[in-house]
């Protein structure tokens, strides 16, 4: 049996990176014969919620329940996956690869002695279990054998595309209590605080991603590119030294110590492509460069490029767009 955490937006859905990885797992059960998919909640989930799962082909909901989960706590989040593994007998035990789901599967890891594998995106052979992982920030890739049992992974984001099975599951809900040590809950989230807006939009799981670097000149040299954001649909990334340099908020940084991102097309204007910025975008399907520098690493990374100006470039898209609008 595939045991997958399933993170929970505060609307109560599924997430799109646990969707993500519900469908890898259903992969993966077809290539093991069709073994069973069950997932895991924190808190009792909206019937709408185990609707939509059941729609991925989820066997049971485990709903982990009790005052141990009315806050964050990756130690106890971990016992209860564990809980439920146990009685369940899964071979392997499956998470989006975002900071909590690589939080909790690092405690399974530990707990039972096995090595965990994060970023995962594809599976090759099932004997030995072998799978593909991006690794130094996404910038390579590692081919990583789990021949342990339960294999353990998280799901790199927008390594597959969520999409509903041929045949729904059962979509049976199982509410678990779980006992959870005290010990587990020492770190936990004992506070939050409302973030700022994020003006850019969705970095992470947006589609279209525009982005800005040294190329934009100054800090009143982005009103094109956010014309074309606009136009597009899509949020604004930027370089690590326009954030460096304040010209724009660091939550619009796309890199290492940024947001990595994994659109269909990437639109990367004015921007070198240095190491660090390339570890956040290399899983891009497409990149559409705009430089006036042919040798720049993006430039020769990219899909497509264009040579010249953004300044003089931008405008003649934008104009292009509105032009095929009308």
């Amino acid at each position: 049996m595939i045991l997958v955490l399933v993170e929970v937006s505060p609307a109560g859905e599924a997430v799109e990176t646990s969707r993500e990885a519900v469908t890898l797992a259903r992969e993966l059960s077809a290539a093991g014969g069709g073994v069973p998919i069950d997932a895991v909640v924190v808190g009792t989930p909206h019937d709408a919620l185990v609707g939509v799962l059941a729609s991925y082909g989820v066997r049971r909901v485990h709903a982990l329940t009790g005052s141990a989960y009315d806050s964050f706590a990756g130690a106890a989040w971990a016992a209860g996956l564990l809980d439920v593994r146990e009685r369940a007998g899964s071979v392997v035990v499956m998470a989006a690869g975002t900071p909590r789901g690589n939080e909790v599967l690092a405690h399974v890891g530990a707990r039972t002695g096995v090595p965990m594998a994060a970023n995962v995106i594809s599976f090759g052979g099932l004997s030995p279990f072998t799978v593909t992982r991006q690794v130094v920030g996404g910038a390579a890739l590692e081919e990583m054998r789990l021949s342990q049992r339960p294999a353990i992974f998280t799901v790199a984001g927008h390594a597959v595309q969520a999409a509903p099975a041929d045949a729904a599951g059962a979509g049976e809900l199982v509410v678990e209590k779980p006992d959870i040590a005290d010990a587990d809950l020492v770190a936990r989230v004992v506070s939050t605080d409302e973030p700022e807006p994020d003006l850019s939009g969705a970095l992470k799981s947006a589609r279209v991603v525009v982005g800005a670097g040294r190329g934009a000149g100054s800090a009143d040299g982005f009103g094109d590119l956010l014309e074309l954001a606009e136009l597009l649909d899509a949020p604004l990334g930027v370089s690590r030294v326009v954030t460096s340099l304040g010209w724009r908020p660091h939550h619009e940084q796309v890199g290492q110590t940024g947001s990595r991102i994994s659109p269909d097309l990437y639109i990367p204007c004015g921007i070198s492509g240095a190491i660090q910025h390339w570890a956040g975008c290399s899983t891009a399907k497409a990149i559409l460069a705009i430089n006036t520098d042919p040798d720049a690493p993006m430039v020769t990374k990219a899909t497509h490029a264009v040579i010249g100006d953004l300044h003089e470039v931008i405008p003649a898209i934008n104009a292009e767009i509105r032009r095929r609008r009308a």
